[in-house]
Order: structure tokens, then sequence, then C-alpha cells
């Protein structure tokens, strides 16, 4: 569900507090804050935001050419891909840089008369979202701004034909150019609103891109494909299995799920010390990830620990967790009774039914006695480790938060202990 985001006129007060408000003519005189967060072809001498750091006040004015740059509204040497990459590594690496890239990019998605310039402005928003998230600060400003274009296409081109009306009667060469450009018409702005709007509130929770490798141009490309393919990660399972539906019409659960546990036991993770617990290095998990998202299992792989990260990854990373919201009390009240637990298993909606079931059916290879002697993980940890991936808490008071952990861990431990999964064998 969308929550409501800051009025306009929070947002107008946010700017007025946070922009380093800039000046023009020999006289020196203050723009305006529409102005301000209006479309601009030419350079910029200091910061959108206010700042002391004098590594992003300069940073900041290099990083603006740069979007125009991607936004084909300044000629650049390198492709697109590359001014990407360059950009979203500098945030990356800099955490002061983000709001600035985001604030300037929302000022060049505003009253743009170049539907193509428009959509990449909207198309990097997009790709800075999938490496990092903004400020808790400047969240709700983004927010609002991405809120306000979730259905906004026939406005946006009325905007911008009243502008372009405008300006035609002092119009330059350049110009002519630049109207022509308004013809190119790619997706509408509301298809990236809704795609960012989705992306801001995960990345806000999950945060961003983890790991010391720096990203990659595989990893631009991969954001940018999201768009309008979405992702096995973070999708809904009914995404996913509609996503497979063309590769893999006859199986009954996710390719991503069967496949990553069936690694975790090819690489001899039964017989692993700390599996689940002891986590695979972040940027070979992450690499592993792009792969998946690409229908491919590399055979490269030798340590379990990497795809059974993943794996967890992505039962915590679903939109809606394997056991839907509506059958959390349910659960955590029959914690302690197993035919209850199990009775619960029996309401889910049959895809998530089965999904559960297999991971069941996994966890229970590993509670085995003989290999828990190995692994040192016992059904108690087994269930530690998985029942936040399963069960989401709702509230905000850590008391509530911290019995209903112990409670979800029980339901999962009363299911690897109960549940009979027999008939999950040689299902795909």
């Amino acid at each position: 569900t969308l929550r409501k985001p800051i009025s306009q006129s929070s947002m107008a007060d946010w700017a007025s507090k946070n922009l380093n408000m800039h000046t023009q003519g020999i006289f020196r005189r203050r723009i305006s804050i529409s102005n301000m967060l209006s479309w601009n072809g030419g350079s910029i001498k200091k910061p959108m935001l206010i700042t002391s750091n004098r590594t992003i006040k300069k940073e900041a004015c290099e990083m603006f050419k740069l979007v125009q740059s991607y936004m084909g509204d300044r000629q650049s040497r390198m492709d697109r891909n590359h001014v990407a990459l360059v950009l979203v590594t500098k945030c990356w690496s800099m955490q002061g840089l983000r709001d600035e890239l985001y604030i300037q990019l929302i000022r060049q998605t505003t009253d743009n008369m170049c539907y193509r310039s428009l959509a990449w402005g909207w198309e990097l928003i997009a790709i800075s979202l999938a490496f990092f998230s903004p400020s808790p600060k400047f969240q709700s400003y983004l927010e609002g701004y991405i809120y306000r274009h979730l259905d906004s296409d026939e406005k946006i081109a009325q905007h911008i034909k009243e502008l372009v009306d405008l300006k035609n009667k002092k119009i330059t060469k350049s110009r002519k150019k630049r109207k022509q450009n308004t013809e190119d018409e790619g997706l509408p702005i509301s298809t990236y609103a809704k795609y960012c709007y989705r992306k801001l509130q995960k990345v806000a929770i999950t945060g961003g891109k983890k790991g010391l490798r720096k990203p990659t141009v595989e990893e631009i490309m991969h954001a940018r494909n999201a768009i309008l393919t979405p992702s096995l990660f973070g999708s809904s399972l009914e995404e996913i299995m509609l996503r497979q539906q063309d590769m893999y019409p006859g199986n009954k659960l996710p390719w991503v799920q069967t496949q990553l546990s069936q690694q975790v036991l090819a690489l001899g993770g039964e017989q692993t010390e700390g599996i689940f617990r002891i986590p695979g290095d972040i940027d070979e998990v992450n690499a592993l990830k792009l792969q998946v998202d690409q229908w491919n299992i590399p055979n490269s792989l030798s340590d379990p620990n990497i795809p059974a990260s993943l794996l967890k990854l992505w039962y915590r990373e679903l939109e809606e967790p394997v056991i839907p919201q509506q059958f959390y009390k349910e659960c955590i009240s029959n914690y302690e009774n197993p035919d209850a637990a199990v009775a619960v298993v029996q309401l889910l909606p049959e895809l998530n039914r089965l999904v559960l079931c297999y991971l069941i059916h996994f966890l229970q290879i590993f509670a085995q006695p003989s290999n828990v002697g190995r692994t040192k993980m016992d059904v108690n940890n087994l269930a530690m480790v998985m029942a936040p991936n399963c069960l989401r808490c709702q509230s905000d008071d850590p008391r509530v938060i911290f019995e209903n952990t112990r409670k979800e861990m029980s339901f999962l431990r009363m299911l690897i202990v109960h549940l009979d999964t027999s008939f999950i064998k040689g299902l795909v």
C-alpha cells in the first residue's frame, strides 16, 4: 500500500531550509526556489544543497555535468553506461553526495521540454536507487516528488507542449533541435515513477549495495533492465512464477528457490560448519545474484555459504513473506502447539504452501542428527536464522519485536520437527 507522502507545502518548506540558494547576473540576484528546481541547460557554480564539506562542494558541480551527459543535454565522450557508473560510484563511495545527486535529478526532470531527456533522468533515479538510498532527512522529499508522478503522463505531455509553445517565439537553432527531441518518446514517466516508488520503499529499509567491490557496468545495466524486467529478488511469488512460465512452464516452484537450494547441497552444505549462520563473501554473493537474475548458475562455485546466503536473501527480500501477513498472528499464537502450527500451513494460498513446504523439507535435511554433528546447526539454530526470512513483524515497538522474535523461531521449529513434507520429493 502506498503511504501518503509529505504535502507540497511541506516540500516547499524543506526546500527553503535546505537548498543552497544560487545567484545570477552581475548584481548576483538570488534565483527563486522554483527556478532552482527547474531544468537547467548550463552548469552550476556550487552544490544544490547546503554543505560545508569542500570535497562535496567540488564534486557536486562536476556531478551536475555528468547528470546532463547521461540525460543527453551535454555532449560526452563516454557512453551512458559509463557516465552512470562514474556517478553511482562517486555517490556509493561518498555518502554526502547522495542527496545532492537526487536533488539534481529532481531539478533536471522538472520543466524539462525534451521527453527523451526527461525519461533518461527518471531512468537515472531508478538506477541510483539500486545502489544507495537518500538520507532519512531527504527521503520524504524524494518520496513526495516521485509520488506526484505516479499518474501524471497526460499532465506531463500537456506541460511539455505548453513549455515548447512558450519558447517558440524566441526559438534559436539549438532550441529547434531540442524541440524536435520532444517527439522521441519512450516509456511513460509513470512507469519509471511506480518503479522508483517501490524501489525507494525497499532501499530505505534494506540499504543499498553492500560489499567492498565498487559498482560495475554489469550492475548498472542490470539496474536499468530491472525497470521493465523485475528482478527475481524483491518481487512477489506470483510475479516470479509468471516470469518463469515461458522458460519452465511445468515448474510448480520458483526456479530460483529450487536451484539455489540444490546448489547448497551439491557443494556439501549439509556437511559445512555454520551453514546459514556464517555469511558468504558479500561481493561473491552480489556477483551470483546478477547471474541468477539472468537465469544462470555458474559452474565455478565452490563455497556453499555463497548460494546459502543468496537463498536467505531471496526469502528475506520477497515482496510479501512466504507466510503472508494475514497469517502472522495465527503463527505466533500457535508457536507451542504442533498440530495448530501445521494447520496454519494448510490454510496458506497454494503457491505459498508449496514454497514453505519446500523450505521446511530442505531444512529437515540439515536437522538430521548425522548432519548436525558436522554443521553445529541444530533445529533451534536453523529456526533462529530462518524465521526472520519467513515471518515479518509489523510492529515498531522494540518490546513487541523482541517478544515476537522468540515466538517466530519457536513456530518455525515446530514446522521443522512436525510438518510432513514427504510429498515435496521430486517436486520442482
